[in-house]
């Protein structure tokens, strides 16, 4: 069910900054914060989108068709804001943008702009923080058609970038040069006799603005001329224009494949790690929570640990590595380079341990070296008495609810229509129709 708007709190701050607040009720992710970055809701508890003078925020656990909005320049935030939040808050924003600090409540529309704005936030969102993992069932998008529905929605919601934006709207003709190869099988799919549920619709929506997008920007490719033709003279059905076929997976992704490690030693302790996702990049590491685990054992006197960790499918073979980050107790934390085998990362070294100790209190994490924010609150809960594992999970909760809404009719699915883009995304709909076998 769509929430009303009953009106968004507009108020300019000490710091200059106007800030727009949506009126939202409390959902499985608490209270949605009031501005961008708020401590309450970690980074991947947060669709965010660059606009022009301002950043956009929606939090993924709680959200609208409406963002809430940091302005930062007024003047270039003007050509978008009436279309997005209607003539009142745009009215409101000028008003206080020449005068004091305070604050107005004014009735903000629900349009058009605003759901073409989400579904392109969450979009971003998902390529960032989508909770692919093998043995939690969640199955990966497509990075090809995640990204030319990304495009497709750039040029849609044109209006809220201009070419001093940082995501400005020839960003469309980017991600569609990236992303060429994904062109034909999305055609195919299109071509299907029967497209997987209402797909056919928005799949035509999708090649049409992205066919538009080309011809704005002037790209041009025979992948390109495949498409404009396509759209002009629509040609027989393809019965094998089927999702399974048209996007499946790499081959070989298996739990325990290639060489054991030589054990040897006895075991004195072992456990899961942490797995916070915000600590390297999309597509390293199985999203599971128990994807790192560790073995502490005892070679004599000396003693070892050793750390696996579940890779993406995806995971790079090579270049950047990741490491474990271990401590023991209150001491200072070691790290431990690991190396991709097959469908792990692992890595091994000496262990500060006294010889004596028979439960040692070890925690485990696992990071990219410069990428790495630093790790997150696990312990303890938040201002939201929300932990980030419980996060993780309400996370993982909402990619599979949006999964099995993927793959149902949509007359017969009032579930599906959660409060954040009621459709699914075209990748969400193609990994929901293969993941018979994930």
């Amino acid at each position: 069910m769509t929430p009303t708007y009953t009106g968004v709190h507009v108020r300019r701050d000490a710091d200059g900054a106007i800030r727009i607040t949506t009126d939202r009720g409390s959902g499985p992710g608490g209270p949605a914060p009031d501005r961008p970055g708020d401590a309450a809701d970690p980074g991947f508890g947060l669709a965010v989108l660059d606009a022009a003078g301002a950043v956009l925020t929606w939090p993924v656990l709680d959200g609208s068709g409406l963002p809430s909005a940091e302005v930062h320049d007024t003047r270039r935030a003007q050509q978008w804001l009436w279309a997005l939040y209607g003539e009142s808050v745009a009215a409101a924003v000028q008003d206080l943008a020449s005068g004091e600090q305070g604050g107005v409540r004014v009735t903000a529309d629900v349009t058009a702009l605003g759901g073409g704005a989400a579904r392109l936030a969450f979009g971003h969102w998902a390529a960032r923080w989508w909770p692919a993992s093998y043995t939690d069932g969640i199955p990966a998008l497509d990075p090809g058609v995640l990204g030319l529905e990304l495009a497709a929605l750039t040029h849609r919601c044109h209006q809220l970038f201009d070419d001093r934006s940082d995501q400005p709207d020839d960003c469309a003709a980017e991600l569609i040069q990236e992303h060429l190869a994904a062109l034909d099988p999305l055609i195919q799919w299109w071509r299907a006799p029967s497209p997987h549920r209402d797909a056919g619709r928005r799949l035509g929506d999708v090649l049409r603005l992205i066919d538009d997008a080309a011809d704005s920007t002037g790209l041009d490719g025979p992948e390109l001329r495949r498409l404009r033709s396509a759209l002009d003279r629509p040609g027989p059905a393809d019965a094998t224009a089927d999702p399974t076929a048209l996007f499946a997976r790499p081959d070989g992704y298996a739990l325990a494949a290639g060489e054991q490690p030589a054990a040897g030693g006895r075991v004195i302790a072992r456990g899961s790690g942490v797995n916070d996702w915000r600590r390297y990049p999309p597509g390293f590491v199985d999203a599971a929570e128990d994807a790192v685990s560790w073995t502490a054992r005892a070679l004599g006197a000396r003693r070892r640990i050793e750390v696996e960790v579940l890779a993406h499918a995806a995971a790079p073979d090579g270049g950047a590595s990741l490491v474990a980050e271990v401590q023991v107790g209150a001491g200072r934390p070691d790290r431990i380079p690991l190396a991709r085998r097959d469908e792990v990362w692992e890595g091994r070294a000496g262990l500060d341990l006294p010889a004596d100790s028979t439960e040692p209190t070890v925690e485990v994490g696992i990071l990219l070296p410069g990428f790495d924010p630093g790790p997150g609150p696990e312990h303890p809960a938040g201002p939201d008495g929300a932990t980030d594992r419980a996060r993780r999970d309400a996370i993982r909760a909402l990619a599979r609810h949006r999964l099995a809404a993927a793959d149902r009719p949509p007359a017969h699915d009032a579930a599906r229509h959660h409060p954040f883009a009621p459709e699914p995304l075209l990748a969400e709909t193609a990994a929901a129709a293969t993941d018979e076998d994930y």
